[in-house]
């Protein structure tokens, strides 16, 4: 990760004022935000299927990929068949698509990759949301937008704003912090939810006077994505590129591992092949799903790839209070 990426990420998350230079910033960027926004309403278009959005206000970081998959498995286990769409940040997407077996990270980006690979729903990647929505009614019975809350150009059933347990950082809005809009822009969205681990979630204070959700993200088991026969080890050395990767770093120590040294890279960040063989001489690399769906297709199979895996769930009754939006299958 640049030092200049990983010092506005501190600034952001901070409880103290951004600079002065970020702060006259700020009020240009949301001009022109609020603008586009506003644009974007006043052209909504109604999908072929319900469609439920699961977006967030501040910028990375917020467990949506995760969410989308427990939302995506809970619902079909409740009789509709959903169809993901997403943007497929880091992929090459002017055109909607379905994501195929075939397809690689660097095809449609590593969420939509990894969405395909986890989910057992059809997932349809696209910058034009709206086209994608027209392909989706010949796959299932409701849609899940994955991140949606800005995406204002199609109406939706269900607006679903997923907060992260650390809340909005420092408060200001991009460029001075993460605030994709204002706070009160959670007054449009249906549910609110907190996302984290229980004991962060214990803690968090309230960001809305609305009722917050609770879903969990636990960690789970350490496996090899290659298979190669290893023993877990007790020592990792962890790579990631997502938001908020010190999350990752504190995941791997929750879990009792050691962390001998790490590397982080850029969100959607797509590794070179220097930067592949360098991880190869490291013993015991240990990386994110996300990660995962990028660097296997060029890892050796004899070599193992330690996998942190997820556990998320939402709270007793945030599955019911998502379907009490929706019209019956």
């Amino acid at each position: 990760m640049s030092k200049l990426h990983s010092k506005i990420e501190n600034i952001w998350w901070s409880k103290h004022q951004p600079p002065l230079p970020l702060r006259l910033i700020e009020p240009v960027y949301s001009a022109i935000s609020n603008r586009h926004l506003r644009q974007r309403a006043a052209q909504t278009v109604q999908p072929p299927l319900p469609l439920i959005s699961v977006g967030n206000i501040t910028a990375g970081g917020s467990g949506k990929t995760p969410f989308v998959l427990w939302l995506a498995a809970a619902l079909q286990k409740k009789g509709f068949k959903p169809v993901i769409i997403c943007r497929g940040d880091g992929g090459n997407n002017s055109k909607p698509r379905i994501v195929e077996s075939n397809m690689s990270a660097l095809d449609v980006g590593d969420e939509a990759r990894m969405l395909a690979e986890l989910a057992s729903n059809t997932v349809i990647v696209g910058s034009d949301r709206v086209a994608a929505s027209q392909i989706a009614k010949d796959f299932g019975n409701i849609i899940i937008l994955d991140d949606g809350f800005q995406y204002r150009h199609l109406a939706r059933v269900c607006d679903i704003v997923l907060i992260p347990a650390e809340g909005i950082g420092n408060g200001h809005r991009i460029p001075a912090g993460p605030l994709r809009e204002a706070v009160t822009a959670l007054s449009r969205s249906d549910l609110i939810v907190r996302t984290g681990s229980r004991a962060a979630l214990q803690q968090c204070e309230k960001i809305s006077p609305a009722q917050e959700w609770h879903w969990f993200c636990e960690t789970g088991d350490l496996i090899d994505a290659m298979d190669s026969g290893a023993e877990p080890p007790d020592t990792v050395y962890a790579a990631t590129s997502i938001a908020r990767p010190e999350r990752f770093l504190n995941s791997l120590s929750a879990s009792g591992l050691r962390v001998s040294g790490h590397v982080i890279f850029p969100d959607h960040h797509q590794f070179t092949r220097q930067e592949i063989d360098q991880l190869q001489t490291k013993e015991h690399v240990a990386i994110t799903e996300k990660d995962a769906v990028k660097l296997k297709p060029f890892w050796p199979k004899d070599k193992p790839l330690w996998l942190l895996k997820l556990k998320g769930f939402g709270e007793s009754g945030l599955l019911d209070a998502i379907i009490g939006k929706l019209p019956r299958p």
